[in-house]
């Protein structure tokens, strides 16, 4: 017996949903074969020949493949095109962006999630449209470009692999760009200054300087020259912030550091005291405890008492640990990390540069 799958041309061109129909044709003797080519003849008017799995009227505008065809192959050309079958589904992106943005390109790294998941079809979202102002209330988006996800994206390997670096909101997804290393292009929201941070100069300035450091980073240590070169310069005209950001998974000592910076702070000998710290790195960051720090409290006059008591309590842990999360909610992984008003400087930024925007806000 020899099954033949028909599809009738006419409910293809009206609807995605293919009606399709079973004939059977059993072959005994030669009159039984003239009514199957008569038969024949009339099914190539408008209907497909199930044995050659192509649709006829598709086959007559240049394309057409039949499910059957598709069940068997993993990958086949069609319209000199290469198509590959995959078992994921296909998962809408949603790109929250500013197309005026330069730094805001979301290309490599949509190029980098498709070779995680090819079945990603994306989507732009202005960030100042309804749909955009949304999604970034809603999954509290600081930084552009943004990535929301379908909840589909749950039925992926990508999602069973990485489910940790997606935040669901109802039912869809965000991804965090700052835990897979996307950089910023823009910051839709500026760290602020809160109740303790440590601040040079007044608050009240047309420019505010807001850095996160890592007293044991090389780089932080290499970068205070630049800073302060700016504070001489400047003085009060501008407002400096200093945000804690110990990496202390490659940085031990970077936390007791820390501790130790704020309660020099609290005894106001902030600016000294980091000083010693910066200019002592290479002999502190080789030490455990705390008496080094302790020392350097007492040479530069402190309450050793005061400053002792402080630092054993560790009264300022909270306070560091909310500047870690402030920075983590902005994308920052690394230091020294500077903020001149809402310019954002990743690394070791020269006197010179810092100059240059400084002055360019002063003169707004």
């Amino acid at each position: 017996m020899e099954e033949e799958k028909i599809v009738n041309e006419a409910s293809i061109e009206n609807s995605t949903e293919f009606n399709q129909a079973e004939e059977s044709c059993e072959c005994k003797g030669d009159k039984n074969k003239i009514k199957n080519l008569i038969a024949l003849s009339i099914l190539l008017a408008g209907l497909l020949i199930g044995s050659l799995f192509i649709d006829f009227g598709q086959l007559i505008k240049g394309g057409g493949i039949s499910q059957r065809v598709l069940n068997e192959k993993d990958v086949f050309t069609l319209n000199d095109k290469t198509w590959v079958a995959y078992e994921e589904p296909i998962v809408n992106v949603r790109v929250i962006n500013d197309d005026s943005c330069e730094n805001c390109k979301a290309d490599d790294f949509l190029l980098q999630l498709r070779s995680a998941l090819p079945t990603i079809s994306t989507s732009s979202v202005a960030f100042d449209s309804e749909e955009g102002k949304k999604l970034i209330g809603d999954f509290k988006i600081k930084t552009l470009p943004a990535f929301v996800f379908e909840k589909n994206i749950e039925n992926t390997g990508l999602f069973g692999q990485a489910s940790a670096i997606f935040k669901k909101e109802g039912e869809m997804y965000s991804i965090d760009t700052a835990q897979i290393g996307v950089p910023a292009g823009k910051y839709l929201e500026l760290p602020q200054i809160k109740e303790g941070d440590i601040v040079i100069g007044s608050k009240d300035t047309k420019v505010t300087l807001i850095e996160f450091s890592d007293f044991q980073c090389p780089y932080c240590q290499k970068f205070q020259e630049s800073v302060d070169q700016v504070l001489k310069e400047y003085g009060d005209k501008i407002t400096f912030v200093y945000k804690q950001l110990p990496l202390v998974s490659i940085h031990p000592s970077a936390m007791s550091a820390a501790l130790a910076s704020e309660c020099a702070n609290e005894q106001g000998k902030f600016l000294e005291y980091s000083g010693k710290l910066f200019s002592e790195q290479a002999v502190w960051s080789k030490e455990a405890g705390v008496s080094r720090f302790k020392a350097y409290a007492s040479q530069l006059g402190l309450n050793s008492g005061e400053f002792g008591k402080c630092l054993d309590e560790k009264k300022y842990q909270e306070k560091i640990d909310a500047d870690v999360a402030e920075a983590q909610a902005f994308g920052i992984s690394g230091t020294p990390a500077l903020f001149i008003n809402d310019q954002f400087q990743p690394g070791v930024v020269s006197f010179e540069a810092m100059k240059e925007i400084i002055d360019a806000e002063l003169a707004k």
